[in-house]
Parts: structure tokens; C-alpha cells; sequence
């Protein structure tokens, strides 16, 4: 497998990270700005585009005991999104604590933006290592 996106959605941001699944590696990209969640449907062809990507992640947002938060709606219509626009390949992945975690990994000083891409990370990192939890 090639490249593989990942997407800590938000309204404000969402978080961009890369990765491929041979070395486990992953990395933060800049975050996308999005406006009450709708992004930059240009930007993210290029990043498309850029990284071709044969998997994209988009992290749902649940509540601890599992169910669905305010928010997971919104992520699962992002990723639907996504694959009807561009016919990429999205999975959606149980991103509980990946905010938390990513905070944890923030030095002093680093930008709160970062947060989200950080947090991207996360979500991948865990696909990587096999926590593939549906959703749910």
C-alpha cells in the first residue's frame, strides 16, 4: 500500500496527517482552515493530488462508552464527502482520546493549530499499529 491520508475532522480545522503503512512513519501537514466544517474542497485535491493516497482515514469523534457524539455526523458526512467528490477510498476510525494524546505531545510554545494535525497523527499511528476499532 501507498500513502494513506489521515483527517482529524473539525469546524474549524481539520487536521491533516500522512503516512505509509511499509515503515509505519507518519507526519503532520499543515491544517486545513474550514468554515462551520466545510473545507477547502481545492485544497484538499491537492493534497490528494500531492500525496496520492490509496486509503484516506477520517477519525470519528465518540463518546467514551462508544456511542456517537455531537460531532460523529458531521465526520462520517465529511468522509462521504470526500469519497463522492474524489472516489477515494475513506474509512472511518475511533479517534477517542487522540486530542488528548496529541496535547500530551506538544512542547511548550509549539502552535495550538498544530493540535489538529498532531492529533491526525494519532488516529494513524493507531491504524498502523492495528487498533483498527470500528466505529461503533
Amino acid at each position: 500500500m501507498t500513502n494513506v491520508l489521515a483527517f482529524d475532522y473539525g469546524l474549524r480545522r481539520i487536521g491533516v496527517a500522512v503516512g505509509n503503512p511499509l515503515g509505519a512513519s507518519t507526519r503532520a501537514l499543515a491544517p486545513l482552515p474550514a468554515r462551520d466544517g466545510v473545507p477547502d474542497w481545492e485544497a484538499v485535491r491537492r493534497l490528494l493530488t500531492e500525496w496520492a493516497p490509496a486509503l484516506v482515514l477520517v477519525g470519528l469523534p465518540l463518546n467514551m462508552d462508544g456511542t456517537p457524539s455531537a460531532m460523529s455526523e458531521r465526520a462520517a458526512r465529511f468522509a462521504r464527502r470526500l469519497h463522492g467528490r474524489f472516489g477515494i477510498r475513506c474509512e472511518l476510525v475511533d479517534e477517542r482520546l487522540s486530542s488528548f494524546e496529541a496535547r500530551g505531545r506538544l512542547r511548550d510554545g509549539e502552535q495550538r493549530a498544530s493540535l489538529d494535525s498532531v492529533a491526525a497523527c494519532v488516529i494513524l499511528e493507531g491504524w498502523f499499529a492495528g487498533e483498527r476499532r470500528e466505529p461503533g
